[in-house]
């Protein structure tokens, strides 16, 4: 089966391409056995929330294109299930932002990062970093500590989608803004992130892009305007309230 082969009319279009996206990239080498679980994790909380990108989730769309288009160097975080599920749309937002891509993985193997490299510049990247690993994230003791010294680690914005809860708190702690894409409110994640954006990456990738194109023409002020009144408590809030009490029949 191909992309092609789901018919969009189906009702679960969505999660039946998810789900061969995840699936191919496991058989490529590029998502680990472990991103199966994780995918499914996060379709629960997907489906709970309605399936759609909510109004608070627009908003910290915005409020992340904001904060990218106003960096210094901001760097998008990809891991295997981000290289399986949005490959050209995290080029495409990269190249509206203007900022670096960079492989980070938890299981890490040299095969994994260059396979997801390749991927990546197949996609249209130009310029992939991580396979440097020359810097470390301080308080991680397990693979995803190692960064390009000139890449995450000298980020001052840093988009890190479906993230491990131990490095997006290292990060924060490292002093970065962190975008965090994360069907789960109550994630460490989520709660770490300054702009916690609770919506599946399939939508949110190409919504921050679609924001930043957006915003191109922008001043700083209007930027900031934008990046300052984003309330972070709200928007977690906001999902967690709609999970528990649910958004009808469907």
């Amino acid at each position: 089966m191909s992309d092609v082969d789901v018919p969009e009319d189906h009702p679960r279009y969505e999660s039946l391409l998810t789900r061969h996206r995840i699936e191919e990239g496991v058989e490529k080498g590029i998502t680990s056995k472990q991103g199966l679980i994780a995918e499914g994790r996060g379709e629960a909380f997907d489906y709970l929330l309605g399936e759609e990108t909510t109004e608070s989730a627009e908003a910290a769309e915005r409020a992340a294109a904001a904060h990218l288009l106003l960096a210094d160097h901001p760097v998008l975080s990809v891991n295997g299930n981000v290289a399986a599920l949005v490959p050209g749309e995290m080029v495409e937002l990269a190249e509206a932002v203007g900022a670096d891509l960079e492989v980070n993985l938890f299981n890490r193997t040299e095969e994994r990062m260059r396979a997801i490299a390749d991927h990546l510049r197949e996609h249209g990247a130009s310029e992939v970093k991580g396979l440097a690993a020359d810097a470390r994230i301080p308080g991680l003791s397990h693979e995803r500590a190692k960064v390009d010294a000139d890449g995450i680690y000298d980020a001052d914005v840093v988009l890190v989608p479906l993230e491990d809860g131990d490095r997006a708190a290292a990060l924060a702690a490292m002093g970065k803004t962190e975008i965090v894409v994360d069907l789960n409110p109550m994630s460490r994640s989520a709660r770490s992130a300054a702009v916690p954006i609770i919506d599946n990456i399939m939508r949110a990738v190409p919504n921050v892009t679609r924001h930043a194109r957006d915003l191109a023409d922008a001043s700083d002020e209007e930027r900031r305007d934008i990046v300052e009144s984003f309330d972070r408590t709200a928007a977690l809030a906001d999902a967690e309230h709609r999970i528990r009490e649910g958004v009808g029949d469907r």
